[in-house]
């Protein structure tokens, strides 16, 4: 956020913080989620880079494109599971799976 902007907050009476801070999060539940994340933001870039819709990709997964819209916005549902077997399963490797988690 630019400086003036959170001044301007703050002089509104506005606490501006991290989403740590805001969600009372450990350093482990911090790193899962920005795992969970970079995993998403991996398939999603899986797949465009293959030049597939989310229903496509969702039929070589055999999976639906609710699921895969899911999975892309890292949603609470998905595991990391889910997500790992499914940047595989678009043709990633290992190295993009463990590229994706030390981001």
């Amino acid at each position: 956020m630019d400086r003036a902007k959170q001044a301007k907050l703050e002089s509104a009476g506005w606490v501006v913080g991290t989403p740590k801070e805001f969600l009372n999060l450990s350093a482990e539940d911090e790193a899962f989620i920005d795992m969970k994340v970079a995993l998403a933001a991996t398939l999603r870039e899986r797949r465009v880079d293959q030049h597939l819709s989310q229903v496509e990709a969702a039929k070589r997964l055999h999976s639906s494109q609710s699921r895969v819209a899911k999975m892309e916005l890292a949603d609470k549902t998905v595991t990391v599971d889910l997500l790992i077997r499914s940047i595989l399963g678009l043709g990633g490797t290992r190295e993009m799976v463990a590229a994706a988690i030390t981001r």
